[in-house]
């Protein structure tokens, strides 16, 4: 055994336990730690290269997270039958572990860094989600890389009324808020999730009690270090330094910086000017630079610009654009803006705009998720689109990206709330928000854009929702700070928080929040939750100008969904052996009809752009799967013919005997002549015996003739009637 595990345990307090360890697996790796709760196991690893590459003035993290299918017991599905790219799920984890990471590396750390982390087994209540930040910070702490943590995430549930630590997948169907937090033993650092519209105390009040569960887990993690004696970092040099040129930098720029940021013009003309005043500095030093020295003065000249936006803010209250701290940008919106959409909407604030469609689908179209862990359909979709002309950009274009999954994501999150229940929405929904501008907060353009849409489209949502982004800019030297509504691109990019809020009238309905600062005062978060209920409403009043409720009825061209029940012995029969039935039924009638089984029952969905494909495929299924009632009337084909009667199918599959007495009120000697096979007769139901016989007359819907009156006669006493005389 050439190993020498190490092992700690958090015992998380309501009979979970989760143990950390390090020394057995992937020890090539800077750093590799495996999480272990009940049959739940994750393998965390990073490497960091020990040099950072010249020019780079960032850190290249990347943090990538992946469920294996052996964990679940799955075989992957698709040509190759392995495991392929992430999944949106994947990418979504992925991305709520770098959002938790990032801030804490060092500013001036560029050494290429890779963080991976693997499900590698699963049990199916323990949601691996909410442990891949712990197993991806334990593994930096016990690694030499340099990190200002540790960190850790857990999930906050509230259920039954109560506040919860990480609960069972079983449970959250029944949260009012789900939300995953993550932070330092200090700080809150990330915070992302979804609610049934609480308030913003009950907000507060989840976060804070997540924090207690993260600061457990914290002290795990220093205690794994400890033992294996990681405490000392690498020593690394990864920026140079020249402050004489920062200086001159700062005396010849600053004040020029300034007067452009609060010059409040637009973003194209305002990074214009920015540019001109670099390009002169930059003209009076020496053509050429060494590659340090062209690396610092682009450095210092954002720095010049961070500190020059900040303190306008910070000492006048007066924004990139003119604005004070409060204040939302102009609002105008439209709906159907495209006329052969199901529904569509164009919301525009300040230099933001989304054009969102929505379509209606049948059941066949809904998303299938083939996940090692997440698996089954969905059917509400939301998709995100930012091409490069929204920001002036060329760019190529290679599909959706991890930021374009996260908006897309959120919005989802904040619509699903509001949306109709199955039963009341028989459709799948899909919703696309391309952006057409962007400046700020376009994630929450969609959400506004998203919800006029559904309106347009004619979807009762249970309410509108509307969202905000808020930033913070703070001085932790002076302590002050301003909370801003309604950011732009550089407030995000230059600021300290990005805090989005999607929520209706009654409350919160989901939020995002990342910040890059040590010590949100827990009265500045209570604050800046205030200020976006302000700004929520303000917008939800915008819209409503627009449109206030959903439209009475779809749009004519939207296609139409009808649901019928039918008992769960029918299945079959409208299915047909190998589909036969269900297949003609949509060849003949046009109609798209999907049937599944819940709560033993059948339940049939018909899906057409035109009612008469619709009453047809409708009028075939409850043929088929009705039960023949006694007293009722059919409409009748006539199968056979007997010498006593004929047989007629009054439903597929379904012989009832009209007897030759029940044909009609005159008496037939015999069937010749009456009908011929495939005739159509409409007869009533009489009565179904033991044997399950159906009897059939045509003449109990025939008028009774009236009865002929015997003639008067003068009869001789004692004479005896004609015989047959007034007799039929």
């Amino acid at each position: 055994m050439n190993y020498n595990e190490i092992k700690t345990t958090i015992d998380m307090g309501n009979g979970t336990q989760i143990e950390l360890s390090t020394g057995k697996l992937a020890k090539q790796a800077d750093g590799a730690v495996v999480l272990k709760q009940g049959n739940t196991m994750l393998l965390a690893t990073v490497v960091s290269a020990k040099e950072a590459k010249s020019g780079v003035d960032f850190l290249p993290l990347s943090v990538d997270y992946q469920e294996k299918y052996a964990a679940t017991g799955r075989i992957p599905g698709g040509f190759l039958r392995r495991e392929a790219r992430l999944s949106d799920y994947e990418v979504l984890i992925s991305r709520l572990v770098d959002r938790a990471l990032r801030p804490l590396f060092p500013e001036n750390y560029h050494a290429e860094t890779q963080v991976q982390i693997s499900l590698i087994s699963a049990d199916k209540e323990i949601m691996p989600d909410a442990l891949a930040g712990l197993a991806a910070s334990a593994a930096i702490a016990v690694s030499d890389i340099p990190f200002n943590g540790p960190i850790s995430e857990v999930r906050v549930a509230k259920i039954d009324g109560q506040l919860v630590i990480n609960p069972k997948l079983s449970e959250l169907e029944k949260a009012t808020l789900e939300f995953i937090v993550a932070g330092s033993a200090q700080d809150i650092g990330m915070v992302e999730g979804e609610a049934k519209e609480i308030s913003e105390a009950e907000m507060v009040e989840a976060i804070a009690f997540a924090h207690q569960a993260i600061k457990k887990q914290i002290a795990a993690q220093v205690e794994l270090a400890n033992l294996v004696g990681k405490t000392v970092k690498r020593e690394y040099n990864h920026e140079p330094e020249n402050l004489e040129l920062r200086e001159a930098i700062y005396a010849a720029t600053y004040d020029k910086v300034y007067a452009v940021a609060k010059s409040a013009s637009a973003k194209h003309e305002r990074s214009e000017s920015f540019a001109k005043i670099a390009e002169e500095y930059r003209a009076t030093m020496p053509e050429e630079l060494d590659e340090d020295t062209e690396f610092l003065f682009k450095k210092y000249f954002h720095d010049v610009q961070y500190d020059a936006v900040r303190n306008l803010v910070l000492n006048e209250g007066i924004r990139l654009d003119g604005r004070d701290v409060r204040t939302v940008r102009p609002i105008w919106s439209e709906v159907d803006y495209l006329p052969a959409a199901h529904g569509s909407a164009l919301f525009t604030r300040g230099e933001t705009q989304s054009l969102t469609s929505v379509t209606l689908g049948a059941k066949d179209d809904e998303q299938m998720i083939d996940g090692a862990f997440i698996n089954g359909y969905n059917r509400f979709i939301l998709h995100y689109n930012f091409p490069a002309f929204s920001t002036g950009e060329v760019r190529p274009n290679r599909g959706p990206g991890r930021r374009e999954v996260g908006h897309g994501n959120l919005a989802m999150r904040s619509l699903k709330q509001v949306l109709p229940s199955d039963s009341e929405n028989p459709y799948t929904i899909r919703v696309v928000s391309d952006i057409l501008e962007s400046n700020g907060s376009s994630s929450m353009a969609t959400v506004c854009a998203g919800t006029l849409a559904l309106l347009d489209a004619g979807v009762k949502l249970k309410a509108p929702v509307s969202g905000i982004a808020m930033g913070l800019i703070s001085d932790e030297k002076t302590g002050k700070y301003a909370i801003l509504s309604d950011i732009l691109g550089d407030e995000d990019h230059l600021g300290d928080m990005d805090f989005k809020v999607t929520g209706t009238e009654k409350g919160i309905v989901a939020c995002q929040m990342d910040l890059k600062i040590n010590g949100l005062k827990w009265e500045v978060l209570t604050q800046a939750l205030d200020q976006a209920k302000e700004a929520r409403l303000h917008i939800l009043g915008e819209m409503k100008k627009t449109i206030a409720a959903p439209r009475e009825d779809y749009k004519p061209h939207a296609p139409r969904i009808v649901q019928l029940l039918i008992d769960k012995e029918f299945i079959g029969a409208v299915i047909g052996p190998g589909g036969k039935i269900i297949q003609e039924m949509q060849r003949e009638t046009g109609a798209t009809i999907s049937i599944e089984e819940v709560d033993n029952k059948g339940v049939v969905q018909v899906f057409a752009d035109n009612k008469a494909s619709i009453d047809d495929a409708v009028g075939r299924i409850k043929a088929i799967a009705s039960k023949p009632e006694v007293g009722e009337t059919y409409e009748g084909k006539v199968k056979s013919i007997m010498p006593f009667g004929a047989f007629v199918e009054i439903m597929p599959g379904k012989d009832g005997l009209l007897h030759i007495s029940e044909i009609d009120w005159k008496r037939f000697e015999t069937m010749d002549g009456i009908f011929k096979e495939g005739d159509k007769v409409t007869v009533k139901l009489l009565d179904i015996d033991k044997q399950g016989k159906m009897k059939l007359s045509r003449k109990a819907l025939l008028p009774r003739p009236p009865k002929e009156e015997k003639p008067k006669q003068d009869k001789t006493p004692g004479e005896a009637p004609i015989a047959g005389a007034g007799q039929e």
